[in-house]
């Protein structure tokens, strides 16, 4: 991303899909050093955890226990709802032009047509994306993002990484972001109204994770459960919802095996 304002503009997402995975979190334990040191040689999406775990205590324990979570409350707090909603649509639906481009690198013709129409319909009668009526005509909000369309094409998300601020993230999506960037009106977007722009979806996006926040604190390795569900976050978005099941042979096998023990029983 562009700037450090968009603090866990993905978490609220990373929290949400980890919790639909149905991973079930303990009481919060102080991480042994042989633990640490058998993440880093046993995860190859993470090959920089020696630095990733710093940015990420950084990151959480300070930058969102200070700054980013305090300035969000004062924010929800005093900001008149009518206000927060017009100005985080018009926020999101300055993306619709680059999320019709990348569906049709993706060949989503249709879902192409219907960013088409949010753009048009909320930036003309939503008075430049402040009301959304297309949502009156089920045109779904969901945007995709040029990382989404690597992924589509089987690049694989690349070194897990945490950015100091901005929190993780990987090669193939700071490449996606990147990308993003340049499509219109992004690229033209003078820079104080782009602050902005990325303050409000900051300031949404770790509001929205206020409720789930608490699965962090529980989790016995917040690092880890972040990086999980980071990674379920990302194949969620690349496979529209409906990721592929993987079959673990190994374990298939064994439960096999062991059937077949109760009918040589039997």
């Amino acid at each position: 991303m562009s700037s450090a304002i968009t603090l866990y503009f993905r978490l609220p997402l990373f929290i949400f899909i980890f919790t639909l995975s149905g991973c079930s979190t303990t009481r919060q334990q102080p991480i042994q050093a042989e633990n640490a040191e058998s993440a880093v040689l046993g995860d190859e999406r993470d090959p920089f955890e020696v630095i990733n775990r710093p940015f990420w205590i950084f990151t959480w324990d300070y930058l969102d226990k200070y700054i980013a979570k305090p300035t969000s409350e004062v924010y929800t707090t005093y900001t008149p709802p009518f206000l927060r909603s017009g100005l985080y649509n018009m926020a999101l639906n300055l993306n619709e032009p680059a999320s019709v481009i990348n569906n049709v690198l993706q060949l989503k013709f249709t879902d192409a047509a219907k960013s088409t129409g949010r753009f048009v319909l909320n930036s003309t009668i939503g008075l430049l994306g402040f009301y959304d009526p297309a949502s009156d005509f089920n045109w779904s909000g969901e945007q995709e993002e040029f990382g989404e369309v690597l992924g589509s094409y089987g690049i694989g998300d690349g070194p897990y990484i945490v950015i100091p601020g901005l929190g993780p993230s990987s090669v193939r999506e700071e490449i996606g972001d990147y990308v993003d960037g340049l499509y219109w009106p992004m690229v033209v977007i003078d820079f104080w109204p782009n602050i902005a722009r990325l303050g409000i979806l900051a300031l949404e996006g770790r509001a929205a994770v206020r409720d789930q926040e608490q699965l962090v604190f529980e989790s016995e390795d917040s690092y880890e459960f972040i990086k999980n569900a980071y990674f379920q976050n990302m194949k969620y978005k690349v496979y529209d919802g409906t990721p592929p099941i993987v079959i673990n042979e190994a374990e298939e096998a064994e439960i096999d095996a062991f059937l077949d023990e109760f009918d040589d029983i039997d």
